[in-house]
């Protein structure tokens, strides 16, 4: 059963022992210990080298990418596109995080401040939230109707085959956390100052409307999840794994000279899954 905010208040700098135990496993997590540390730093940076290798054959060939990260609040979105980005040139790799609509983008095609942010030849854009904000944390927190979010949910996939058809690589990942996971990195916001600013209002709002937001992320799952634009699911309670994994997917849908193929397909199918395969084994604590 989920328990209630109330339960865990991310206030206390005193988190019960219970939850911080029981954060790594939750949401159903397959592995009881996070990926060495040392095995990391030597496979992260291999994989930025490759990486590296795509920038210059995208520049070369004119080739363009899109990554979507979407995901809970605190589930490694942000992390993640850092990593990616590390060693690429900010000319040609940009990431994409707007604000709120402004008046003028409330009375435009919903899907016009997106598509302007579409890349050229030559560049990756990396989308920290997107267009799929009305399929899941708009309705939950009430900041669209629920025929706004229907008429959504029925125009991504055309919107989404005019990209893909125009030769745009196109991925979009679920970055997948565990309640009590949630509300352990949540309490660690809180406490340090250094990153008390990526602690919202809304996102301790959003704490009791757990099962409200799996709901929403189930039907935007089915209802998007097309054969042009299928969902990558990643589970990441361990923010190491779930980094390299996603890079090595990114990087085994394109070919580029000199590719490291070894490195790039050994990707953990306990850690990466379709949505089908996700969403058959999913629940609430998920």
């Amino acid at each position: 059963m989920t328990a209630s905010y109330s339960d865990f208040d991310i206030d206390d700098p005193h988190l019960p022992k219970e939850i911080a135990r029981r954060a790594f496993a939750s949401g159903n997590y397959p592995y009881t210990r996070k990926m060495d540390a040392g095995e990391y730093e030597e496979t992260l940076r291999s994989l930025q080298i490759e990486l590296v290798k795509l920038q210059g054959h995208l520049l070369q060939t004119g080739g363009r990418v899109v990554l979507i990260f979407e995901g809970r609040d605190a589930a490694g979105k942000g992390s993640t596109i850092s990593r990616y980005l590390s060693y690429l040139n900010p000319r040609h790799s940009r990431v994409v995080a707007l604000d709120k609509p402004t008046e003028t983008e409330r009375g435009q095609w919903y899907f016009q401040r997106y598509a302007r942010q579409l890349p050229t030849a030559g560049e990756q854009v990396l989308f920290d939230r997107s267009w799929y904000n009305r399929g899941v944390v708009e309705p939950v927190m009430g900041f669209c109707t629920a025929q706004q979010t229907e008429r959504f949910l029925q125009a991504v996939p055309a919107f989404e085959r005019m990209i893909v058809e125009d030769g745009i690589c196109f991925h979009k990942f679920w970055l997948n956390i565990g309640r009590e996971m949630q509300i352990k990195r949540f309490h660690e916001r809180r406490h340090n100052p250094l990153k008390r600013w990526k602690l919202s209002a809304m996102d301790v709002a959003a704490l009791d409307r757990w099962d409200d937001y799996t709901q929403a992320r189930d039907r935007m799952l089915r209802s998007t999840d097309t054969r042009h634009a299928p969902w990558t699911v990643i589970l990441a309670n361990d923010k190491l794994r779930a980094r390299v994994n996603l890079i090595r997917q990114v990087l085994r849908g394109i070919e580029y000279p000199e590719k490291n193929d070894s490195l790039v397909e050994a990707i953990d199918p306990n850690i990466v899954m379709s949505a089908d395969t996700f969403l058959a084994r999913s629940g609430a604590d998920q």
